[in-house]
């Protein structure tokens, strides 16, 4: 019979692993992160959390801060130790070295490579492992890393401002700003959550974006990261118009070059070039560009641009989450519209968004959603 006392303990040590493994969300990639706490009698002995991809993982840091104390320990990591080389060695070699008598694990690990060969490792010498405290916490921390090792395709997120009435420019373009300087800091942040941020060449010519997360425009309310990591500016440019004067290559980081296999490769040879496959029509292949980017380990792409790409993305079932903020101003019927679908003749065939959260930000509304052919 399961303690009460023990399941609450271990809940509670748990909690502090998330928070723990919460300070390397914007610093892990192309790793997931991680948190992990050690106790002894109750008592937290030891701390960490994965920092940066090929630095000590988690469990590492925590032994070291336990200082020699942890034999007969018990080990609570937010994410399966691992058990193969990569970067850095094994996890469970260092847990198992340490002499810990139990690990409780959140979630198992969804990379093939691991996939419970680390819990199995961990059981048959002779170590008592729990899975499953807290899990669906642990999945939040990590739905890119996730989302990549289960179906081989980044977690993309699509971003859009618009009107009270959806609309997101006027009829001669003009849009700066339909948000407040509040939004636009809350952008910030969710930008630097991505490993990229992916939009068209209609987008880039027509705004001219620096593509960057801004210091200068961090939220107050929350800490900056150091150093601040800035995600690949990835560039759909099936038709090569992009051209060298633009303010994304004035700026310091990678400019990824999304083209299909007729085009020209050879320009703008200073660019990662993603060479993927033509469709029917002559665009670039959707689907196949997400597959090109996961393989190159991109968990998560924060998207923004032009309504007919965002129908694109929605149409082709690629849009995992959705980040509306929306201001309190009305733009009006010749305004332009948020999202381009493929025209519907019945409403049975307009996509459904589940509302994950709302919230007021400055004198905006953030709505945050999941489309339903997601869940």
């Amino acid at each position: 019979m399961t303690d009460p006392t023990q399941v609450i303990i271990d809940h509670q040590m748990m909690h502090r692993a998330l928070q723990l493994g919460r300070r390397g969300m914007l610093t892990t990639a192309p790793n997931p992160a991680v948190g992990c706490v050690i106790t002894q009698q109750q008592k937290i002995i030891g701390e960490g959390w994965h920092q940066r991809a090929g630095q000590p993982h988690a469990e590492v840091h925590a032994i070291a801060a336990a200082a020699g104390q942890t034999k007969g320990a018990t080990a609570y990591v937010t994410l399966e130790p691992c058990s193969h080389f990569g970067r850095t060695p094994p996890c469970v070699n260092a847990l198992i070295d340490a002499g810990v008598a139990r690990v409780v694990v959140a979630m198992e690990d969804p990379n093939p490579q691991v996939a419970g060969k680390g819990i199995a490792r961990l059981r048959e010498a002779g170590i008592d492992v729990e899975v499953g405290i807290l899990e669906q916490a642990a999945r939040a921390l990590n739905p890119g890393f996730i989302h990549r090792m289960t179906t081989q395709l980044p977690w993309l997120r699509l971003k859009m401002a618009a009107s009270l009435d959806a609309r997101t420019a006027l009829a001669n373009g003009e849009s700066q700003w339909i948000t407040s300087p509040q939004a636009r800091a809350d952008v910030q942040y969710w930008r630097a959550h991505a490993d990229a941020i992916l939009t068209g060449a209609d987008t880039v010519l027509a705004d001219n974006p620096r593509l960057t997360v801004r210091a200068e425009q961090w939220p107050a309310s929350r800490p900056l990261p150091d150093p601040l990591k800035q995600p690949v500016r990835i560039i759909i440019d099936g038709q090569n118009r992009i051209h060298d004067q633009l303010a994304l290559f004035e700026q310091p980081g990678p400019v990824w070059l999304v083209r299909h296999e007729e085009a020209d490769a050879s320009r703008h040879s200073h660019c990662h070039q993603v060479i993927v496959r033509r469709t029917a029509n002559g665009n670039v292949d959707l689907h196949d560009m997400m597959l090109e980017l996961a393989l190159r380990e991109i968990n998560l792409i924060w998207t923004e641009c032009g309504a007919r790409l965002a129908g694109a993305l929605c149409d082709a079932g690629l849009v995992n989450e959705v980040y509306l903020y929306q201001s309190n101003q009305l733009l009006g019927s010749d305004a332009r519209g948020v999202v381009d679908l493929t025209s519907l003749t019945a409403l049975t065939q307009a996509p459904r968004i589940r509302i994950t959260d709302r919230r007021q930000v400055g004198p905006d509304t953030r709505i945050i959603g999941i489309p339903q052919n997601q869940q």
